[in-house]
């Protein structure tokens, strides 16, 4: 029995090793200019841009959205593009299009993901303060290998990718 949880541990290492950090030319292949939320289409800011491949055509990236002057000012700050099904805290993501926006309150970032075509609320998830980043980052999606973590300013918060 311990052989086959073992070996299911590295099949599940070896399929977290095969993502890797997407390049700029890949991101700007996968995430739009602009994007589309709810009735709105905003504006992205591509320099912001972060996200990681399988190597086999999936994504998982995102990038901050200019929202000034549109009804997603102060409620949605970043565009998130899942191609691959993905666990962040108890939220099962399905391939998609999201948007998420955050509160800060103290040591901790409440994370908010919602459909980005209705504006549905998918869940929450807290990011922590995170004393290993010494890099303060708009958006990054770290690959599995590395850490498996998105960062956000200097707060982190875990995610898993599927299959």
């Amino acid at each position: 029995m311990l052989a086959g949880s073992a070996c299911a541990a590295a099949a599940r290492d070896a399929k977290a090793s095969e993502w890797r950090t997407a390049t700029d030319v890949e991101l700007k292949s996968v995430l739009p200019a602009r994007v589309p939320v709810r009735q709105e289409r905003i504006e992205t800011e591509m320099r912001t841009a972060s996200g990681i491949t399988d190597g086999h055509g999936k994504y998982i990236a995102g990038v901050v959205m200019i929202t000034a002057g549109y009804s997603a000012d102060g409620k949605y700050s970043h565009f998130f593009l899942v191609q691959a099904p993905m666990k962040v805290g108890s939220i099962q993501l399905e391939p998609g299009e999201y948007v998420l926006g955050y509160d800060h309150r103290g040591d901790v970032l409440e994370v908010r993901f919602y459909e980005a075509a209705t504006g549905k609320p998918l869940g929450e998830v807290d990011a922590t303060l995170n004393p290993s980043i010494t890099r303060v980052e708009s958006f990054r999606i770290w690959p599995p290998a590395d850490r498996s973590v998105i960062q956000i300013g200097r707060f982190t918060f875990s995610y898993q990718p599927g299959e």
